[in-house]
């Protein structure tokens, strides 16, 4: 049995013959099944201009979620701060932690999470967007909930209302800055799997004690699909599965059915290309699941795992955690 503590990436997957208003009900569904479930964390990730994705607004999909659900810690995973001036994420997340203490987790990443052009819409400017930048702009907000170095700009809320604060990352980057900082680290195995075990070393090695952590904290996040076969399991994973190859090949479009992405006329490279995504990643019967999710935390030394189930329907979603619940886990509820 897996026996840490188990959370939840959702991006609010879009059904090609669904709405984004109905993705976001059925993330609210998953959200509060999940809290009964005993998951410790339930996060939603930052994405624009993608048609599949529906959970472009975190602070505004947490608030809603926030007001559906009583315990389970809430986040985002991530807001990206190149989109973003310092200030409103503060803004935003302090009024979040204020409505909700104790209950707010702020993942942030440094890449836009989009395409260069939707990445200027958002900022308006080519200021701030590179990379280079990130230090100090997450300086900056960090500086926003403490208040360390006071300035002219008060945040309010924001200020004495700071969320956990999470970095975010499929490099090293962010790992060696997490471990700098002394902040709890996020990586995201489930579509860099073969930097997984070079950043979490560079995170420990690179760990210093904070007023947040005495000791480095890593969360790996990873593709999880449980069902009742293995086969069933690998039919529900296809549509996940063609899009992100849509994707990649510059045609995002929405979800489209398990019957349909069997029937798409895939290239033999196109096949490799989807099979290479798979690797290291968790799809199958619950004894094929928990094999798995053992050999990732055996690799990894992961102190959590955040599963993230792209698949068609919302039924087949909440059924795979809830096999993964009891008999993956054991019974999360029991854990407290």
């Amino acid at each position: 049995m897996i026996d840490v503590p188990l959370s939840v990436l959702d991006l609010a997957p879009v059904a090609a013959t669904g709405s984004a208003g109905e993705a976001l009900r059925h993330t609210t569904e998953l959200a509060r099944r999940t809290e009964e479930l005993g998951y410790r964390r339930f996060w939603v990730a930052e994405h624009h201009n993608m048609p599949a994705i529906a959970s472009s607004a975190p602070a505004v999909l947490l608030a809603h979620l926030a007001a559906h659900t009583s315990t389970i810690r809430l986040g985002s995973g991530g807001v990206m701060l190149p989109n973003h001036a310092p200030l409103v994420v503060a803004e935003q997340f302090g009024t979040l932690e204020a409505l909700h203490p104790g209950r707010i987790d702020l993942g942030i990443g440094r890449a836009p999470g989009t395409d260069q052009v939707t990445a200027l819409a958002l900022r308006r400017t080519m200021e701030g967007l590179s990379a280079e930048h990130f230090p100090r702009e997450l300086a900056d907000l960090m500086n926003y909930f403490s208040g360390a170095e006071p300035g002219p700009i008060t945040a309010t809320p924001g200020r004495g209302q700071s969320p956990a604060v999470w970095l975010l990352g499929s490099s090293g980057f962010s790992a060696q800055l997490a471990g700098l900082l002394g902040l709890p680290f996020s990586f995201a195995h489930h579509f860099s799997a073969q930097n997984t075990i070079p950043a979490l070393q560079l995170y420990r090695q690179s760990f210093r004690p904070s007023q947040w952590l005495e000791q480095p904290y890593a969360m790996v996040a990873v593709n999880a699909v449980c069902a009742e076969t293995d086969e069933r399991a690998e039919w529900l994973a296809g549509p996940a599965g063609l899009s992100f190859l849509k994707l990649r090949s510059g045609r995002p479009e929405p979800l489209v059915s398990p019957e349909e992405a069997a029937a798409y006329p895939y290239s033999e490279l196109e096949r490799e290309f989807v099979a290479q995504r798979r690797e290291g990643q968790a799809t199958g019967s619950p004894e094929t699941v928990v094999r798995q999710l053992g050999a990732l935390l055996e690799r990894t030394g992961a102190d959590e795992l955040m599963l993230t189930t792209m698949v068609y329907d919302v039924a087949d979603r909440v059924r795979s955690f809830e096999l993964i619940a009891e008999r993956v886990a054991g019974g999360l509820r029991r854990k407290g």
